[in-house]
């Protein structure tokens, strides 16, 4: 049986789940045939040890699957290796069986800022775009929503998602390895849709608001997280090549800015709750991603700016409430 057969009792998704169960089986076979690194992180995952943990506790900062004692040390060997080679680790941090797992970033904190505006999820359905190795709706599922989905093409996040997920016992737990524009458009579906860190690496900031307006239920709640320029002025920054050593970021709006686009693509009661300057205790390199991290993509002497000169990454949480129309 298909695992996303179960979604076939939803009223909403229901409808779409043909079509669904179709572009993710296209995707997997791509992944398992013809996608050299698919076929790699697939060979990591076979490396997992087979066990079922004593306990779970996604409800806390570093997300707990088992103890270390459910383990014996041949398996928690293999268990460590086959984590090492699903690196780099930029969403966490996880406690597996003992495995410390300090990723990238410390994804708490972002998840703390955003906690206490949040409000019930009990009931609701969940969409989480970019949702990496699922640390956000892992969290998501300890407030008892009726679903959570997540999307995530990228391959080497979405098999760290699977190689977590098989520890643990939560059957209304989806993700995707789908681009937002390959998802079906589930038309009014989602009570509440987290887009964090995604917004900025879209070439149209204003259609991608749109494709989520769409899923969204009249009154659903929108979690808007993203690279913001400071300043009052109504205006958006569009880098030249790279921002702090990316070339797939587009436009750094302000708050203000920021507003304008959501407000004209459907959404009303915009609010901005958060704006936080990134610091390296939010981001920084550890030993579980082998790459460069925040302290390399700033100015080594003036590290208010990126090496490129532009404004160091200040980012913004804005809540928004999907108009009825």
């Amino acid at each position: 049986m298909n695992h996303l057969e179960r979604l076939g009792d939803d009223p909403v998704i229901g409808a779409y789940l043909p079509d669904l169960i179709r572009r993710v089986d296209r995707k997997t076979a791509e992944i398992s045939g013809r996608n050299k690194k698919g076929r790699e992180l697939e060979e990591a995952l076979q490396g997992l040890p087979q066990t079922v943990p004593s306990s779970v506790d996604v409800d806390r900062d570093r997300i707990r699957i088992g103890v270390a004692d459910d383990l014996d040390k041949s398996r928690q060997e293999a268990l460590f290796n086959a984590l090492c080679r699903l690196k780099p680790w930029r969403k966490g941090p996880f406690d597996i069986f003992g495995v410390n797992l300090d990723s990238e970033w410390n994804s708490a904190i972002k998840w703390n800022r955003l906690d206490e505006h949040l409000g019930p999820q009990r009931g609701k359905r969940i969409l989480d775009i970019g949702s990496s190795n699922g640390y956000y709706i892992f969290r998501m599922v300890a407030r008892e929503p009726a679903l959570v989905m997540g999307i995530e093409p990228h391959l080497n996040y979405y098999f760290q998602f699977l190689a977590l997920a098989r520890y643990l016992p939560f059957a209304n737990l989806f993700n995707l390895p789908l681009k937002l524009e390959e998802l079906p458009a589930l038309k009014a579906c989602f009570d509440t849709v987290l887009c964090m860190g995604i917004l900025y690496h879209r070439r149209s900031p204003l259609d991608t608001l749109l494709q989520i307006r769409e899923r969204m239920v009249p009154g659903g709640l929108l979690v808007l997280e993203t690279l913001v320029l400071e300043g009052e002025d109504e205006m958006a920054l569009f880098p030249e090549k790279r921002y702090a050593k990316m070339n797939n970021v587009f436009f750094i709006p302000t708050v203000a800015c920021l507003g304008h686009w959501l407000r004209r693509t459907g959404f009303g009661d915009v609010r901005c709750v958060d704006i936080s300057k990134t610091t390296m205790e939010e981001q920084r390199k550890t030993k579980w991603i082998d790459t460069q991290s925040l302290e390399d993509f700033l100015d080594p002497v003036d590290p208010a700016r990126t090496v490129e000169g532009y404004p160091a990454p200040v980012r913004a949480m804005v809540l928004a409430t999907a108009d009825g129309s």
